[in-house]
C-alpha cells in the first residue's frame, strides 16, 4: 500500500499491486511513502511515511484471493489517513467485494450494506468502482459513489479481436442478464438470445427470506390454516379461526431453452462476474448443441475461483475475456483461453477529474439507466 503525490497539494494512495504503477505513469505522479503489513499475530498495521495533512488521498485497493484481509487493510489505511488529517479520502475499488450479498437471503444479512457503513466510519468520503453487481448498491453509501462501466472496453475488444463478429449473437445465460445482453446487442447491431431453464442464475426467489414460512411452534397453538399456526403465549387468546393465506405454488424450472437462433453463429455470453463457471460451461454445451460454432464469455470481473481455469480449459468455451479489475495472472497461466482487457485508463481519468474538480459526465457519455 503506497501513496503518490500529485500537484495542487493532492496525493494518491495505492493498495495492492494491480493498477498501481500503470495509473501512476498515466497520471505522471510518484508513488507515496506508506507501508502496510501484518504482524506475527496477523494484525494489520499501517505506517504513513509522509505528511498527508490537507491533501486529497486516493486509495486503490484491488481485491485478491484473501478478500477479508484486503478489506481490513483498506479500513485501517483509511482510518490512519483520517487520523492524520487528510482532506478527502477516496477509495478506488475496481471490484467491490461482497456485492453479491446485496439482498436479504432467508435469515442472513445484507453484508454489502454493512461494508458500506464500515467504509464510511473508517473515513472514506468517496468511492470509485466499476460495474457493481446491482446498481442499487450505490444507495447503501452515505457518500458519493462513481460506478464506472467496463462495457466500452469489452465492446471494443469484440469489434477488434473477434473475427467476423458481425455473424455473432449476444447471449444472456439467464433472464436476469437480459438487460445487459440487450445493451451489448443494440450497440453492436447484433441479435439477442436468452437462455432459460435449469442453467439460470442461482439468485432465485426461493432464496429470499420473504418467501420462507413462519416458524412452527413446539408448544400449544391456535389452529388456523395448516401453513400458519399462532403460538400460544400462556395468556388468554380470543377464539378465532386464524388467518387464511393463499398458498404460493412452487416453482418448477423447465428444461433449458434458448430463445433465439444461434445456429451457425458466434455466441457471445455477457455478464458482470465470472466466478464459479459451472453455469457458463453448461450454457456453452447447450449453445454448441444448438449449432453455435464459437463461444466467447465476456465479463467485467474475473474472479475465477476454485477449479475455474481447468473447467474452462476442458469446456466448449473458446475464450473468456475479463478486465483486470481483479488479479488473475495465476489463472491465465493455468488456462490460455483467458484473455485480459486493461481498464486502468478510465480509472486514472476518474482520479484526475475528481482531484481537479472536473465533471465526471464524460466518463458516462451514452450510458443509459439500464446499462
Amino acid at each position: 500500500m503506497h501513496r503518490a503525490r500529485q500537484e495542487d497539494h493532492g496525493s494518491i494512495s495505492y493498495c495492492a499491486q494491480l493498477h498501481t504503477l500503470t495509473n501512476a505513469r498515466r497520471l505522471g505522479v510518484d508513488l507515496g511513502k506508506s507501508v502496510v503489513y501484518q504482524e506475527s499475530n496477523r494484525e494489520t498495521r499501517v505506517d504513513v511515511k509522509e505528511s498527508v495533512r490537507g491533501q486529497d488521498i486516493f486509495i486503490i485497493q484491488t481485491i485478491p484471493r484473501d478478500v477479508n484481509t484486503a478489506i481490513m487493510e483498506l479500513l485501517v489505511m483509511a482510518y490512519a489517513l483520517k487520523t492524520n488529517c487528510a482532506k478527502n479520502i477516496i477509495g478506488v475499488i475496481p471490484y467491490f467485494p461482497y456485492s453479491k450479498q446485496c439482498k436479504m437471503r432467508k435469515r442472513g444479512s445484507i453484508v454489502c450494506k454493512l461494508l458500506a457503513s464500515m467504509l464510511a466510519k473508517a473515513g472514506l468520503t468517496h468511492i470509485i468502482t466499476m460495474d457493481l453487481h446491482q446498481k442499487e448498491i450505490q444507495g447503501f453509501f452515505s457518500f458519493p459513489v462513481d460506478n464506472l462501466r467496463a462495457s466500452p472496453f469489452l465492446l471494443q475488444y469484440i469489434q477488434e479481436e473477434i473475427p467476423d463478429y458481425r455473424n455473432a449473437i449476444i447471449v444472456a445465460k439467464s433472464p436476469s442478464a437480459a438487460k445487459r445482453a440487450q445493451s451489448y446487442a443494440e450497440r453492436l447491431r447484433l441479435g439477442l438470445a436468452v437462455m432459460h431453464g435449469e442453467a439460470q442464475c442461482s439468485e432465485s426467489d426461493m432464496a429470499d427470506g420473504r418467501h420462507s414460512p413462519p416458524p412452527m411452534s413446539s408448544g400449544r397453538t391456535t389452529s388456523g390454516h395448516p401453513g400458519l399456526e399462532l403460538p400460544y403465549t400462556g395468556r388468554h387468546q380470543p377464539s378465532f379461526p386464524g388467518i387464511e393465506l393463499p398458498i404460493m405454488m412452487a416453482k418448477e424450472k423447465p428444461p433449458i431453452t434458448v430463445v433465439g437462433d444461434v445456429g451457425g453463429r458466434i455466441a457471445i455470453i455477457v455478464d458482470d462476474i465470472i466466478d464459479d463457471v459451472e453455469d457458463f460451461v453448461a450454457a456453452a454445451e447447450i449453445l454448441k448443441e444448438r449449432g453455435a460454432y464459437k463461444i466467447y464469455i465476456m465479463a467485467t470481473h474475473g474472479l475465477l475461483s476454485a477449479e475455474a481455469p481447468r473447467l474452462i480449459e476442458e469446456s466448449a468455451i473458446d475464450e473468456v475475456v475479463v478486465t483486470n479489475t481483479v488479479p488473475h495472472e495465476v489463472q491465465k497461466l493455468q488456462c490460455p483461453k483467458i484473455k485480459t482487457v486493461d481498464v486502468s485508463m478510465i480509472l486514472a481519468e476518474a482520479i484526475r477529474r475528481i482531484h481537479n474538480g472536473e465533471s465526471m459526465a464524460y466518463l458516462f457519455r451514452n450510458i443509459t439507466v439500464d446499462d
